[in-house]
């Protein structure tokens, strides 16, 4: 396992990866700067209907010229505080759209000898999505009840956050790697008889998705991670 990540870190600056990092972060700009102007125009809206309103019941005022800055000044900072903590989620969630590169990177440069990875169907790919979004969903809920139990017992509710993370993103960066090459219910057979080596995978790709500014860069590097740990395991099992 620390071959595996040390490989995919060691990968870091191929260009394949820059590029998916670079167009994430393009996308992430452009999704923001859209939305950035739409909550400005709707502030403004909102601002200028209740200044208007405000007036008009009672007049001009210096009290009304404060309460149009007031409005002005908490939208410009709700804008920011909204952007600074959704920035990192959106952008990696574009940079999903974009591993099948980084795979397809690392087989180049670490398995030249593999065929052309499998095309996925796409009703394959949304159940996959659909199965793992309801599963999350199911262990969460069932999980939650403890959570709320632990989180007084740091120990513990550190051990629960690993452990359920673990699965989960052990579960997704196996999935989304081994498609490649085998069919959905050969991968979870071998996700199943691996059960234990991709929950603890899957923790070191939440730990990594802890460090800010490393998790920008966490759903490449989990990639690269995830698919020298699949091909190690179809090697071993061949």
């Amino acid at each position: 396992m620390f071959q595996a990540l040390s490989r995919a870190i060691g990968q870091s600056f191929d260009p394949a990866f820059r590029r998916v990092f670079n167009r994430s972060l393009l996308y992430s700009l452009v999704t923001f700067v859209l939305l950035w102007l739409g909550a400005w125009f709707a502030l403004e809206w909102a601002g200028e209907w209740l200044v208007a309103w405000l007036r008009g019941w009672s007049g001009e005022g210096f009290w009304v010229d404060v309460v149009d800055w007031l409005v002005s000044a908490a939208g410009i900072g709700a804008i920011a505080v909204v952007s600074f903590f959704l920035f990192p989620a959106v952008m990696v969630s574009i940079m999903a759209l974009l591993l099948d590169d980084i795979a397809a990177a690392v087989e180049r440069r670490h398995y030249s000898d593999l065929p052309p990875a499998r095309e996925q169907p796409l009703g394959e790919a949304i159940f996959g999505n659909l199965i793992f979004v309801a599963v999350t969903l199911v262990v969460n809920l069932l999980v939650l009840p403890l959570y709320l139990i632990l989180i007084w017992i740091p120990p513990l509710n550190l051990v629960l956050f690993y452990l359920l993370n673990g699965y989960l993103l052990g579960r997704e960066y196996f999935e989304l790697v081994s498609v490649r090459r085998m069919m959905l219910a050969d991968s979870r057979r071998m996700r199943r008889r691996n059960r234990g080596r991709l929950i603890l995978a899957g923790a070191v790709v939440t730990f990594l998705l802890t460090i800010p500014l490393v998790n920008l860069a966490t759903p490449i590097i989990a990639t690269a991670f995830m698919l020298h740990i699949f091909e190690q395991l179809r090697r071993q099992e061949a």
